[in-house]
């Protein structure tokens, strides 16, 4: 099973698991990969927080927690703290979620224009 857990909550999933699975069966992780988990403030945060504000007033970033892979997860054992920073704006009917990653994954280019202009604010200017 792929199990993606909560920071956290890795020793309640598993006696969950094992309580499901019951007394005549073993389970083992193969591959476990430790979530990643850090808090939502800094430098660089506001350095975001600056770009996004800079081109929308009114628009914010937001910790959001994800549940696929992330290179996160490496750099944290060196010590680096990770943020993903994709900006985008986002009609407010398309459901970006539903898009994801599917055989339509799309965005409409006045998004991406919006998310140039808000990155290259956070590089030059943080």
């Amino acid at each position: 099973m792929d199990c993606r857990i909560l920071p956290g909550r890795r020793a309640e999933f598993e006696r969950t698991v094992d309580e499901l699975i019951g007394p005549d069966v073993t389970r083992e992780w193969i591959t476990s990969l430790d979530s990643y988990e850090t808090t939502f403030d800094g430098d660089l945060v506001d350095a975001m927080n600056a770009a996004i504000e800079a081109h929308d007033p009114l628009g914010r970033t937001v910790p959001y927690m994800l549940s696929g892979g992330t290179d996160a997860k490496a750099f944290a054992k060196l010590g680096i703290r990770c943020f993903g920073f994709a900006p985008l704006q986002l009609p407010p009917e398309l459901d970006f979620a539903a898009l994801f990653h599917g055989v339509d994954e799309r965005v409409p280019v006045e998004a991406l224009r919006f998310g140039t202009r808000v990155m290259e604010h956070f590089l030059m200017h943080s």
